[in-house]
């Protein structure tokens, strides 16, 4: 029998998995589910809730708080997201930001527009806010920024202290001189005009993962694993800010590292054998169904 589970103390296990997290949430929503139902059986309920959140569907109708609230919540709702609406990119639809979001709405009605722009970022790498996107582009920049929100805040307060670190010492820097006296200068023609090379774009690569990798062994936020982090840094010498942003969305290694999303080649795929029919705004009469707030027959089992 493995060992592992007794290596670290009580605390710090039910903080590593959330256990105190979803104790509570279940509480709240037995108690709320007592007042229409007053015959709820507790142990049932709890059992049914607690299976919900194993499987990963206990995300869907849910408050934004508690959807970002785990890591396991943030990878089960991109993968309500992914098999809710992977029939926009069989069909080949190009969507606005806007579109996305009221999208994501229908899933979790206070979902921030602000998180829906950054991934429009990342993609467009500009505000151009009427841009269409396709579903492939749009779903694996929204895990990237949805999954790892805090670390990749952290990343752009190190990025923009590096663009504005003085110049590497690696960095050739040139400086003009001249080998004529003033006497001689003055009988020359004047020289021509010197051309001023424009900053270099982006910052140095091998100096933000240095600063990357002591990040992730002190920060308590869910990060892309270093092996994916070199395999986009170690291949360039300057890297923009969205630049990298990209390459983790792309990265194969940071998709599975979540586990959620099948590869970009079989995005569209049925690779999963559950029936996800798509959302429709809940009503305010409905009641809510163990682990989730949402109508029984709208849940999976």
């Amino acid at each position: 029998m493995s060992t592992d589970r007794f290596s670290v103390s009580a605390d710090e296990y039910l903080s590593k998995h959330y256990v105190l997290t979803y104790l509570e949430d279940a509480i709240s929503q037995l108690l709320e589910h007592k007042e229409d139902n007053p015959k709820v059986n507790p142990a049932k309920f709890f059992h049914d809730y607690f299976t919900s959140v194993h499987h990963g569907n206990h995300t869907l109708f849910r408050q934004y708080d508690f959807i970002k609230s785990t890591p396991h919540n943030r990878a089960s709702f991109i993968k309500a997201v992914w098999k809710c609406y992977r029939h926009i990119g069989r069909n080949g639809d190009l969507l606005s930001v806007k579109e996305y979001h009221s999208l994501l709405c229908l899933l979790c009605t206070d979902f921030p527009f602000d998180l829906v722009q950054k991934t429009a970022r990342i993609i467009l790498m500009d505000d151009a806010m009427d841009c269409l996107m396709s579903f492939s582009d749009f779903i694996y920049a929204f895990q990237l920024q949805f999954y790892f929100e805090a670390f990749l805040e952290d990343c752009n307060k190190i990025y923009d202290k590096l663009t504005q670190a003085p110049r590497s010492p690696r960095e050739t820097v040139v400086v003009p001189s001249s080998s004529t006296s003033p006497r001689q200068q003055k009988k020359q023609q004047p020289p021509p005009p010197t051309l001023v090379e424009p900053p270099l774009e982006g910052v140095d690569s091998q100096l933000f993962l240095e600063a990357l990798m002591q990040l992730s062994e002190l920060t308590k936020n869910s990060h892309p694993k270093i092996s994916s982090l070199k395999e986009i840094l170690l291949n360039t010498n300057r890297v923009s800010f969205y630049g990298f942003l990209m390459a983790l969305a792309k990265n194969d290694g940071v998709n599975a590292g979540i586990g959620m999303l099948p590869a970009k080649a079989a995005i569209m795929d049925d690779t999963d054998q559950d029936h996800t029919t798509h959302p429709t705004p809940r009503s305010k009469s409905a009641k809510p169904a163990l682990g989730g707030r949402t109508n029984r027959n709208n849940s999976k089992h």
